[in-house]
């Protein structure tokens, strides 16, 4: 018989649990067993889901206090010197390394593949020695066990774990530590066995991408050794992507299963078909999606079902999402206030558990058996795409005259950056921030009576103004250059966008993992995307009335909100994004008009939507920028534009940030030590640059000389005349007092760097 799988599940619990456990016990508010307990009982309530639900493959140690990557590096004790300090183990030493403490810079963060997933980077020495530490996989498969529930533990493959880090300091392929950390993995397998564990997941996202004969024959190493030890049977899973020319390489592993994501690439069941599969060899097909909440039609699934059963045999398939179910929200039954017709187009993990057992009874039993079912879900797809709601005939006319539109600023970035300097009077290493300033709780409390009722509009705006009015007074007293308003108004920088668009639906509970106890309620776009009235001019005008100094206007731009949202299947996803950059675009002209100098479209994202394969590259790049350019080019030399990245390898896509054009980037590096700043050295790059001196996860607050060192350092690669000075992200995460002491700390490392002779030698005038 066909059996149901599930690769991993939501970890914060369905209202946020572990989030709030979490940052009580960072406050020093609860204790580690308070926290230990919460989590416990997350994970109780996980598994019984998933066993309630039909589910036969039910996944453990897919629950992270912080992250998975960094949870692994821990359990192979790759831990840097610079934590040895604390207690080995602790959690006190596990947190230091996701966020930092005093004195101790935290691991370099960057996003999980093509998602808005971060994951902390295992940071590795030439020398590395691994060896099991507490022994975090067997102890949740005994948790489980002990409710009665059979789980199959999952792990980060060795590959991919190397594969994902870095050898500090030192230029030397991580993969060349794989004969060191066979025995530390092969010592885990085989305790697993030990404890009566049949199967174990080993994820190898690694092979969905452009692998090296180094690489594959790592995998070959790794595979080989693994399967001479006394281990689980192994289930090797890739998700994101199609293996494609990795296919050879993967049927070869002496694994007993392989799982295939089939809602990215379906075209992998033909491949299969034309290789070959191996007898005895479990197939475990991906045909729901884990990574968009879209009721699945699940027709066309159970037809991807049959043809796997045809080439490997009913009861070597297994019928599962994707991915891991992490990248979907809880349960959409929670979305009590919303229209019922709506909710039924929805699928969140806990119906994506339901859907698996459909297809399971569909692939042993017949469509017939489920045949209520699968004209149930064909009919909520096609009431969604065929909704006139969420038709916009004008967008459609504005789509059609796009051929038109001027995507290129009027004149060379030297001509605009001496125009803009003649109006904005800058210094040299001009200072900024990124645009959020603390969400205080009072911030929070406020807006939510606000949403209630509780109090009126006019008393919600009179805070606002309020708090805006605080923040001007408290950047001008300490000297920052190019202020922001603090984005007061806003809970997260696309659902704000998302909630003044049309074309977009939302949730209350629709919270996905972003990293640490930080989550994202991603918007829906389900329609046509337009702008039907000006959506932050009235507050940026209010702060820019408040100073002579220039405020910052800040916009989401159009791939990030496309990136950050859950998108429409019905529509390419490249129309769907220049539907938002029109919109965007309308935003920035109406913000000039109003006397806006300095506008800033954030495109943190941009880096995250490249396709995992460069084959596909020039295709996304030459639509992400142009989407980018719609949006931008549109105002005059004068007015400067600024954009932001961050958590990102740019290296490879030099080119296109250059053609996007912007007179400023402002980029993550304080984690990376300035790493990043390479490939803008490499590439000579000819705009400005603003490389983040502090890391704002951290909550640490960074000393003068510890900035003033990465400047130095970024001076050394980037001519300073091109350099501006601010974090590395918004702050809106972090406390008021430490906010205000690294500001300050931040200004006094620009000024210190202005009496320096070779500011002075290449400044600008």
């Amino acid at each position: 018989m066909a059996i149901a799988a599930t690769l991993g599940f939501p970890r914060m619990g369905p209202r946020r649990e572990l989030k709030r456990a979490l940052e009580s016990f960072w406050q020093g508010k609860s204790t580690e067993a308070e926290l230990g307990t919460v989590a416990a009982d997350i994970r109780r309530l996980r598994w019984r889901l998933q066993k309630e639900a039909g589910i036969d493959w039910i996944p453990s140690n897919d629950f992270s206090l912080y992250d998975h990557v960094l949870d692994m590096a821990v359990l192979f004790d790759a831990v840097p010197d610079r934590f040895r300090g604390l207690p080995d183990g602790s959690l006190a030493q596990y947190f230091a390394m996701a966020r930092g403490a005093e004195g101790v810079a935290a691991l370099e963060m960057t996003k999980w593949f093509d998602t808005n997933y971060h994951y902390l980077v295992p940071e590795f020495s030439a020398q590395q020695h691994f060896s099991l530490r507490a022994n975090k996989p067997l102890a949740e498969y005994l948790e489980a066990r002990q409710l009665g529930i059979e789980t199959v533990p999952v792990l980060l493959g060795p590959v991919s774990f190397l594969r994902l880090g870095k050898v500090r300091g030192q230029n030397v392929d991580p993969l060349s530590l794989i004969t060191q950390l066979l025995p530390a993995y092969g010592e885990l397998l085989n305790a697993l066995h030990d404890a009566g564990v049949q199967w174990v997941q080993i994820d190898e996202p690694c092979l969905v991408l452009d692998l090296t004969d180094t690489e594959r024959s790592s995998l070959h190493e790794a595979y080989t050794y693994l399967a001479a030890q006394s281990v689980p049977k192994m289930m090797l899973t890739t998700y994101f992507g199609s293996i494609a020319d990795n296919l050879e390489t993967a049927l070869a592993l002496p694994v007993q299963g392989l799982h295939l994501d089939l809602v990215r690439a379906p075209q992998q069941l033909a491949d299969l078909a034309r290789h070959g599969w191996p007898e005895e060899k479990r197939l475990s097909v991906g045909v729901i999606d884990g990574r968009n909440i879209w009721r699945a039609d699940l027709h066309e699934s159970l037809v991807l079902v049959e043809q796997a059963v045809s080439i490997a045999g009913l009861e070597q398939v297994h019928v599962a999402p994707s991915c891991s179910l992490l990248h979907a929200p809880w349960d959409v039954e929670l979305e009590s206030d919303m229209e019922p017709e709506v909710r039924s187009w929805l699928a969140f993990a806990v119906q994506k558990l339901s859907e698996l057992r459909v297809l399971k009874r569909g692939a042993n039993d017949g469509k017939d058996a489920v045949a209520e079912h699968l004209a149930l879900s064909r009919e909520a797809r096609r009431a969604r795409t065929t909704s006139p709601r969420f038709y916009n005939p004008a967008v459609a006319t504005r789509m059609a005259q796009l051929s038109g539109l001027r995507l290129a600023r009027a004149s060379s970035f030297a001509q605009r950056k001496s125009k803009q300097q003649e109006r904005l009077q800058l210094p040299p290493f001009p200072t900024t921030t990124i645009g959020s300033f603390p969400q205080t709780q009072s911030v929070r409390d406020t807006r939510a009576k606000w949403r209630k009722g509780q109090i009126s509009d006019a008393e919600y705006e009179l805070f606002l103004q309020g708090e805006i009015m605080r923040w001007m007074v408290i950047q001008e007293k300490l000297g920052v250059d190019v202020l922001v308003h603090g984005e007061f108004e806003r809970t997260d920088m696309v659902e704000y966008f998302g909630e003044k668009l049309d074309g977009f639906l939302f949730t209350r509970h629709g919270w996905v993992q972003s990293y640490g106890s930080r989550c994202v309620k991603p918007p829906i776009i389900v329609g046509d995307v337009a702008r039907p009235e000006p959506m932050t001019v009235r507050w940026t005008s209010y702060a820019q009335s408040l100073t002579e100094r220039p405020v910052k206007g800040m916009l989401t731009g159009p791939v990030t909100i496309l990136q950050w949202s859950f998108v429409r299947d019905d529509l390419p996803r490249h129309e769907v994004c220049r539907q938002i950059a029109l919109a965007i675009r309308d935003e920035v002209l109406d913000l000039e008009a109003a006397g806006i100098r300095v506008i800033q479209i954030d495109e943190p994202a941009l880096r995250e939507g490249l396709p995992l394969r460069r084959a596909d590259w020039d295709a996304y790049l030459e639509w992400a920028v142009e989407c980018f350019r719609i949006a931008a080019s549109g105002v005059k030399d004068e007015t400067q534009i600024h954009t932001h990245m961050c958590y990102a390898e740019f290296h490879d896509i030099m080119p296109a940030i250059q053609a996007m054009d912007a007179d400023v980037i402002s980029i993550e590096t304080s984690r990376s030590h300035m790493e990043l700043l390479q490939a803008f050295e490499a590439f000579q790059y000819t705009n400005d640059i603003g490389p983040g001196v502090y890391d704002i996860h951290s909550p640490r607050v960074p000393d003068v000389q510890d900035m003033v060192g990465l400047l130095r350092k970024a001076a050394s690669v980037i001519d300073p005349a091109q350099l501006w000075v601010n974090p590395d992200c918004g702050l809106k995460t972090r406390g008021e007092a430490e906010t205000l002491a690294a500001l300050q700390a931040m200004v006094m490392a620009a000024r210190q760097l202005r009496q320096e002779p070779v500011t002075c030698a290449t400044s600008i005038s």
